[in-house]
């Protein structure tokens, strides 16, 4: 009898451990990824002002949308010239990013973005000649 009842035991473990699902496995997940530059053209850099040696670097706090377009860009940090700081920011608007993910899907994110303008070291010859037009007031 002992055997028969081993024999009972052993046949329901194995009917019951068929009737368990086997685990699905779960899904990758995605690792994040960050925003990425894609298109980053440098702004117009005046000739005059880079010839006056007025030069400087604005910051801008940039909203950067799913899509990877910059969504709002607003100035953290002055170059000490207005013009300069709107041609950055002009600059920044039209930049193209790649969004950064989370979980596979594209999400808005934040960045603070440098633009420096660096007179030149030597004079270009192109300095000589805007000289002159000021000079001669035009």
């Amino acid at each position: 009898m002992k055997l028969s009842s081993i024999l009972l035991s052993s046949i329901a473990v194995a009917a019951l451990a068929g009737c368990s699902k086997p685990a699905e496995p779960a899904a990758p997940v995605a690792p994040p990824t960050e925003v990425a530059a894609v298109k980053t053209p440098p702004p117009e850099y005046p000739i005059e002002l880079a010839c006056q040696h007025v030069g400087g670097t604005s910051t801008f706090k940039v909203v950067i949308n799913a899509d990877g377009a910059p969504a709002e860009v607003t100035l953290v940090t002055g170059s000490e010239s207005a013009r300069l700081d709107e041609l950055a920011k002009k600059a920044v608007q039209a930049w193209q990013f790649k969004a950064a993910t989370r979980a596979g899907q594209t999400v808005s994110t934040t960045i603070q973005v440098p633009v420096s303008f660096t007179p030149p070291f030597v004079k270009p010859d192109e300095c000589f000649s805007v000289e002159e037009r000021l000079r001669r007031g035009g």
